[in-house]
């Protein structure tokens, strides 16, 4: 009798014992664990760490660290950090953070255009990927990577076509140029490539001067005809004479980079000792002078023909302008301008 009362003891302590193992295994594993307000929050494991790294960026979002550790433990996580950008729902519980963490590395959508500069090019791109702009500016400059795919230091920035690109947040610097050169090669297809030789250009003359293009006009329906003019210039052998040329030269003296806005270039800017001043180099210069998107360069490839020579703003229309087959017309049309320019007190 009194075995049978200590085995019945013993067996409602079993029971209990399991009961409690299997609410404290059900509670480290299938309870929610999370404790964050919004309905996402996004989670940045870098390529070099550790899981205390994770665990301490995950701790102030999860309502019971603890049991997330012996999670990890268990299912042996913590010796097998994946770098990445994974994306955490409210309510998730341990088991689901942990097979997110493991498997739900996907790529995301990146941007970048408007940059005139490849440092800037790499700021932006280090806002939106785990390479910082220094790996990226010494990665975009080698100069024997470049030599090995017909880039130079002056027209490094077309190889990086304006788009939205997927990536995986943990992409190096070196993968992204990788990339970015693939993406290149793709822009630059078969029927690109035989406009670009119809016209007399190679794809990095037709990017340096589509970055013109776009400088002179925002207005994309007008960029072929903007493009027209400059292959007419070309055609005579005449100097281009664009005035973003010169903007751009004065921007970029020296070691200085100016970010003021010039408005206006005055006769003495037309002087300045630059590859860039087109009023006095003959000839496309040797790199672009900002990042051309897509709609410039297929403007240039598919300009307009007419039989336009210039163009000035056109202050009734803003943001179009006025062309002109000679130079009598030209200067009519530039009066104009001149006078509105001084009217709206715009000096520089």
């Amino acid at each position: 009798m009194y075995i049978r009362k200590i085995l019945f003891i013993i067996a409602i302590l079993i029971a209990v014992g399991m009961g409690i193992f299997s609410y404290f295994i059900y509670s480290a594993l299938l309870t929610p664990n999370t404790d964050f307000e919004e309905d996402e929050i996004q989670v940045y494991i870098k390529s070099d760490d550790n899981y205390y790294d994770v665990y301490q960026q995950l701790k102030p979002h999860l309502k019971n660290i603890d049991k997330f550790d012996l999670v990890a433990q268990q299912k042996k996580y913590a010796s097998n950090i994946k770098p990445g950008r994974y994306t955490l729902s409210k309510d998730m519980t341990n088991n689901d953070i942990i097979s997110v963490l493991r498997t739900q590395n996907h790529p995301f959508s990146i941007t970048f255009n408007n940059q005139d500069r490849i440092e800037k090019l790499a700021k932006r791109i280090s806002q939106q990927i785990e390479a910082d702009s220094i790996s990226l500016i010494k990665t975009m400059k080698d100069s024997v990577f470049l030599a090995k795919n017909d880039f130079n230091s002056d027209n490094l920035l077309n190889m990086y076509i304006p788009n939205q690109y997927e990536v995986y947040w943990n992409t190096s610097a070196e993968k992204f140029r990788e990339r970015m050169l693939k993406e290149y090669k793709r822009f630059w297809n078969d029927e690109r490539l035989e406009k670009a030789k119809k016209i007399g250009l190679t794809p990095n003359e037709v990017q340096n001067l589509a970055s013109i293009v776009q400088k002179e006009t925002a207005k994309v329906e007008e960029r072929p005809r903007v493009a027209g003019v400059y292959m007419n210039r070309i055609k005579k052998g005449w100097k281009l004479e664009a005035d973003p040329t010169i903007i751009f030269a004065l921007k970029n003296r020296g070691e200085k980079y100016d970010t003021t806005t010039i408005k206006r270039v005055l006769y003495k800017d037309l002087e300045i000792d630059s590859p860039y001043n087109t009023y006095l180099n003959e000839g496309i210069p040797p790199g672009p002078i900002a990042m051309s998107d897509i709609s410039s360069i297929d403007a240039v490839l598919n300009y307009e023909n007419h039989d336009f020579f210039f163009f000035v703003a056109d202050p009734k229309n803003p943001g179009f302008h006025q062309f002109a087959k000679n130079y009598a017309q030209h200067n009519r049309y530039k009066n104009e301008y001149v006078n509105w320019l001084r009217k709206m007190k715009i000096n520089r």
